[in-house]
């Protein structure tokens, strides 16, 4: 039986955290069956692709769920095209929602997309509460799927900060 497992985090995560970050997700991802899990991840630069690496080095599938039709043009960053080029051809599917552009209710749509397929929530989050200015913050999602009855498990290692 397949364990869907989505991601949330932060986008920013300091070039010390991010080794610590991709020894917990390997941890914890240990606890599923490989064959059996799947990943989905938005695939953005930060926790969505650490999640995403990690989700293939161990033996899982990877979703892509992109919000928007312009997603990589509008904002895949020059430093992160070659890792969402590369995830996203590595993904079993690809899934890119029905918006042209990569606003806020797309992010929004993305985010309900994740959680509406997945079984369990991995958020990359020190756990502080998103700013009111933007849609879909790591806490927004979190919270969303705590009301949705979603398994949360919080990856945030001593030591990591946010970059």
């Amino acid at each position: 039986m397949a364990t869907k497992v989505a991601v949330t985090g932060h986008m920013e995560l300091s070039e010390e955290t991010v080794p610590l970050v991709r020894a917990e997700l390997e941890r914890l991802l240990r606890m599923f069956e490989p064959s059996g899990l799947v990943g989905l991840s938005c695939v953005a630069a930060g926790a969505d692709s650490l999640f995403a690496e990690s989700v293939l080095a161990a033996g899982g599938r990877l979703v892509a769920v992109l919000p928007s039709r312009d997603y990589r043009q509008a904002t895949v960053k020059p430093e992160h095209a070659e890792t969402y080029d590369r995830l996203t051809a590595a993904a079993d599917e690809v899934l890119v929602l029905p918006y042209a552009n990569a606003d806020r209710k797309a992010y929004e749509a993305a985010n309900a997309v994740l959680l509406e397929r997945a079984d369990r929530l991995v958020a990359i989050w020190d756990g502080q509460p998103g700013s009111e200015e933007k849609a879909g913050t790591t806490a927004d999602v979190v919270n969303g799927a705590r009301s949705a009855g979603l398994a949360v498990d919080i990856v945030w290692p001593a030591g990591a900060s946010r970059g």
